[in-house]
């Protein structure tokens, strides 16, 4: 029988457990002895789980009360200087003063996982650092599971990924220098896990990146080091996420007992991979996908493990998803709302352990005919159900020309004609659309869904909320206002609510970062905008103020990416479909005399494959889905859009090919580092850099957000420089809020005073 495993598991609860924990712990609420029982009691009911559904090795170290790379950070004792640890054992105070600053001090830099919605937490590295052990978590659940009468396998993030992905604090200091003493201290942390486990897993996704030759040829020394700590344990190192391709031959010589490598994204590496492998390594084979929520293709994949069976003899070949259960909700069973037939072409994290099970006893000989008849009998289904198809919306894609897919006037000449049209000042204020989601918002949106508020007292208690952020925005004297989007519960969830072609889970959480859980939406046909979403919401805002009111709406781009995606056609067409929605709901904004639109494209990047040879054909599709939707607007309307945490620099060709009139992006974090790119590609349109972080509770002082504005107007002139925090305000409370943005408003106020006195 072939060995089941898992690369990881997620951790936030079935009713998302964690996140309620941490942040009663956050607020005083909990005590750390409550946080840390919660997580135990996670653990270990998410171990019996795995078990439960057939998994043989489970993973142990997967699990994190914030993020996994910050605590390989806590455990290599690599905090940052200005949280002022004291060297001790990095304990929970500590642990999330990094992903949450405090008293004025910065919190770390935060970022996209690959090329997923996941964030981790940026490693930092500075000359002269030290590395210890200085946290023993993985040591102490290794511990509980063993307790359990598991067979646990231990999971780490591998320490050049680790490297790889952090960044270095002084400009012209090589972080790879801080190597050998990483090394170090995960080579303790190998050889005491190695007394206590047979196996311990290494993740090092950046294999199936385009790696310099420098970071390539470390590999099997680093690897010689760890296989000797590891003594008589196995050691495996795990790719995800994509190909290994020209890696094939680092991974393949690695002095390790078994690899890794996904067979969806790469289903003929077991061809020019299995001859290469040492008779000494085993094969992991992910073959269930880890980042989506559909049900595997039994048979296809059971055909995949057979040839990696005939390759390699059964005794090295183990059977597992492509990467992390991270990436999808836990458990199908509680979305008793869902429509059957959708449902039924449906997996999640639990259903996926049972898919490996399947599989793997399908691969052995079992006799597992009902599972796989009614596992092909689902895909039947999913193929020629009318809910997926609609001839009208395939037609219409079709028929997109060129002319579609463009303004109708250059920039230049648009700033001209909207300028006269806005009456804007020199660096003009906004905010990036949200605002603080209280409870009384939360609750009236929960009421209305459960029935519980009609209609009309729903529209009546939303525009009660909006004239509320309106009036604060007229207090605070910003120059362009939003509507705040109470009635929104997700900036993408809102949307696919009112797309044909997306359905919803009740209880579908996974989690973005820290203790921010997202319930994706699934798009599980052709879509299409039946009706308008926000004129009503937006015109009546407008209604309030003479002040300009810019339209909100989620990009094309992100929704796909911020969805769970039907994967039986290409991104790009279902990316299309969604642009010609958008498309009508700016025309119909417009229409309304709504000046500005905003279209947030937060996700452009991050949907970018992690092969620069693919960028091209993605980032045309991309481009082109943005452009699909601001095509045919007046040139006075002013069209914007945000993106958050992304490096530019080898994008901005398309971005600037994007032609939005205003692009804002996340700043702050990087003290203005990524304006540079701006200025070296000479960005022809207006830039709004984020003058503060939202993630973080703190207020930044009038002075900090001086200083910011200062360090953009180096690099973007005045008279294309807008002015705002760093993405939306609806995690925030409304006192901080306030205080942030009297300090932006004024510090640009002083900024546009000094730049009228020359």
């Amino acid at each position: 029988m072939l060995t089941t495993h898992l690369l990881g598991f997620p951790r936030i609860g079935v009713d998302r457990d964690l996140k309620k924990g941490v942040e009663a712990y956050w607020k005083g609420q909990s005590s750390e002895e409550a946080l840390l029982a919660l997580g135990k009691e996670l653990r270990q009911r998410h171990w019996n789980l795995q078990r439960d559904q057939g998994i043989d090795l489970i993973p142990v170290g997967d699990f994190s009360y914030y993020d996994q790379i910050l605590d390989a950070t806590a455990m290599l004792g690599a905090v940052p200087e200005r949280f002022d640890w004291d060297g001790d054992m990095v304990g929970l105070a500590t642990y999330f003063k990094m992903p949450r600053g405090y008293n004025g001090v910065k919190a770390m830099e935060m970022t996209k996982w690959f090329n997923t919605n996941y964030h981790y937490l940026v490693p930092e590295f500075a000359p002269g650092q030290t590395f210890t052990l200085s946290s023993t978590k993985v040591l102490d659940e290794l511990a509980e599971a063993k307790a359990a009468g598991l067979t646990p396998k231990v999971v780490l993030p591998g320490p050049l990924t680790y490297i790889h992905i952090g960044k270095e604090t002084e400009p012209g200091f090589d972080r790879w220098t801080h190597l050998d003493a990483i090394l170090t201290v995960y080579e303790e942390v190998v050889q005491r896990l190695a007394g206590e486990c047979d196996w311990v897993q290494l993740d090092e996704p950046i294999l199936v990146l385009d790696l310099p030759e420098a970071v390539r040829e470390r590999f099997a020394p680093a690897y010689e080091r760890l296989k000797k700590a590891a003594g008589d344990a196995r050691v495996m190192v795990a790719s995800y996420f994509g190909a290994l391709r020209e890696n094939e031959d680092v991974a393949a010589k690695l002095p390790v007992d078994a690899l890794h490598v996904d067979l969806l994204a790469d289903p003929d590496a077991l061809d020019t991979l299995a001859p290469k492998l040492p008779a000494s390594m085993a094969l992991s084979v992910g073959v269930v996908n880890g980042r989506n929520i559909w049900r595997v293709k039994a048979d296809a994949s059971v055909r995949l493990v057979e040839r990696a069976v005939d390759a390699l003899g059964a005794e090295r070949v183990l059977v597992a998803p492509t990467c992390s259960l991270l990436h999808v909700p836990l458990d199908l069973d509680r979305e008793t709302a869902l429509d059957p037939e959708v449902r039924s072409w449906m997996a999640f994290a639990k259903q996926k352990c049972a898919e490996v099970r399947l599989i793997a006893d399908a691969a052995s000989g079992q006799d597992v005919t009902a599972a796989m008849t009614e596992n092909e009998t689902a895909h039947q289904s999913r193929a020629n159900s009318p809910a997926a198809h609609n001839e009208a919306v395939c037609a219409r894609v079709a028929g997109v020309t060129d002319d579609q897919l463009r303004r109708a006037t250059p920039h230049a000449q648009r700033k001209q004609k909207q300028q006269a049209s806005l009456n804007l000042p020199l660096l003009p204020t906004t905010t990036i659309g949200s605002f603080p989601q209280t409870a009384d918002i939360r609750r009236t949106r929960r009421q209305f869904k459960k029935g519980e508020l009609g209609q009309a007292e729903y529209t009546a208690a939303m525009q009660a909320f909006i004239k509320d952020a309106v009036d604060r925005q007229h207090e605070l004297d910003l120059d362009v206002l939003v509507h705040g989007e109470p009635e929104r519960n997700d900036m993408v969830e809102y949307f696919g609510e009112l797309l044909d072609g997306f359905c919803f889970t009740s209880n579908g959480w996974v989690q973005s970062y820290g203790s921010r859980c997202v319930k994706p939406p699934v798009i599980y046909g052709d879509v299409s905008r039946p009706n308008p979403m926000t004129v009503d919401w937006i015109t009546y805002a407008q209604s309030l103020t003479d002040k300009p009111m810019k339209g909100m709406l989620t990009g094309p781009v992100t929704i796909l990416c911020w969805s769970f995606v039907r994967d039986d056609q290409p991104r790009g067409e279902t990316c299309r479909q969604i642009a010609l929605g958008i498309h009508d709901e700016v025309q119909d904004l417009e229409k309304a005399g709504v000046p500005i639109i905003q279209i947030d494209e937060a996700a452009l990047r991050e949907g970018l494959p992690l092969r620069r040879g693919d960028w091209d054909t993605y980032l045309e599709w991309a481009t082109d889905a943005f452009r699909l939707t601001t095509s045919g607007v007046r040139d006075e309307t002013q069209i914007h859009t945000h993106m958050c945490y992304s490096e530019f620099n080898e994008i901005l060709l398309w971005i600037a090919r994007m032609d939005a009139d205003v692009i804002s992006i996340e700043a702050s974090r990087s003290n203005m580092d990524l304006l540079q790119a701006f200025r070296d590609y000479e960005y022809p349109n207006d830039i709004g850099p984020g003058v503060y972080d939202i993630h973080s509770p703190r207020v930044p002082s009038e002075e900090e957000v001086k200083r910011l504005l200062s360090l953009a107007q180096e690099v973007i002139a005045p008279e294309r420089l807008w002015v705002n925090p760093d993405c939306g305000l609806k995690t925030r409370d409304w006192p901080e809020t306030l205080d942030a943005l009297r300090h932006m408003v004024a510090a640009a106020k002083d900024a546009r005073a000094a730049v009228a006195a020359g």
